[in-house]
């Protein structure tokens, strides 16, 4: 069966429209739809429900179209490691991160990777964590830098690195605020010396990640072990827009140490201990299944050197 088939399925399968898959493939319509033609009567069933204005695929071509998917990939995965045995490491890396781990991890992780492998051309896909599961878990990221957990169980992780949380709150005394830590605030400007339980700031606006950010559930999931569902004032895509936020004195928000470390607006800000001592876990995330690529490779042998 010629290989050009399944990309051919592929294509209308993924547009649900012949003219459109033609063009993708540059052939001509005509010839396209006379292929697959061909491969039904070779197969014996159809593949595709052929309405007016759409395409669908029937169940033998959901069939098909999945097992041509995993066909193709490991005919894409066979060439570039045959590749990268003739060549070494060279071609392109994609790397998937969101903006709060991708902004503090990798400029001085790819700064020493550049250097060191400069045939390689890096692109940076920069999405929300559920977003970046998925083109990971399909083979269209190399590898992705997110938190645990990651419950795919298309993907594989190895560990970066743990880091403490870190509640966010203005330094200046706000309503909203519980009785408790206006009274610290009245004696001391020093909030960093305190560890406080979360569950002091049940009744408090929260600003939290969007739908979709791995951090957003941890901060969620930090709520709810100490017995409460937080009051979101305020949904953001960036951590920056959240400390933003809170040091206008619109809520409080958390944030992994990282940010803690290199944040430009800690003059209005307080980073503040919990007394559980929460953490979340970084970890290299890529597709178990698939050819890890020595570009792929090289750049977690890089991290490990530096951490």
């Amino acid at each position: 069966m010629d290989m050009r088939l399944f990309e051919y399925a592929l294509e209308i399968y993924k547009t649900k429209s012949f003219t459109k898959a033609a063009s993708n493939l540059h052939i001509a319509q005509p010839s396209l739809s006379k292929q697959i033609a061909k491969l039904e009567q070779e197969l014996g069933v159809y593949l595709f429900d052929r309405k007016p204005g759409s395409v669908e695929a029937t169940p033998d071509g959901l069939c098909f179209v999945k097992q041509a998917e995993k066909i193709l990939q490991m005919r894409d995965d066979l060439r570039r490691e045959i590749l990268e045995r003739r060549e070494g490491i060279r071609g392109e890396l994609k790397i998937g991160s969101t903006a709060i781990t991708g902004g503090h991890i990798l400029p001085p992780l790819l700064q020493i990777y550049q250097e060191q492998y400069q045939n390689v051309c890096i692109k940076l896909v920069e999405e929300s964590t559920e977003r970046l599961i998925d083109l990971t878990a399909r083979g269209l990221v190399d590898i992705s830098l997110l938190s645990l957990p990651i419950e795919d169980s298309r993907l594989a992780t190895k560990i970066m690195l743990t880091e403490p949380l870190y509640l966010v709150l203005p330094k200046k005394t706000k309503q909203w605020m519980p009785e408790k830590l206006k009274q610290i605030l009245a004696s001391t400007n020093l909030l960093e010396q305190y560890a406080l339980p979360i569950e002091d700031f049940a009744n408090c606006p929260f600003i939290l990640l969007k739908q979709g950010y791995g951090f957003r559930r941890t901060v969620l999931e930090l709520c709810a072990r100490g017995k409460f569902e937080p009051q979101i004032a305020y949904e953001t895509s960036s951590i920056e827009t959240a400390q933003s936020l809170v040091g206008y004195g619109l809520g409080l928000t958390i944030v992994p140490e990282m940010i803690v470390h290199r944040s430009a607006q800690q003059s209005s800000l307080s980073y503040i201990k919990l007394d559980t001592n929460p953490t979340r876990t970084l970890v290299f995330t890529y597709n178990k299944e698939r050819y890890l690529s020595m570009n792929a490779k090289a750049l977690i042998e890089i991290y490990e050197k530096q951490s």
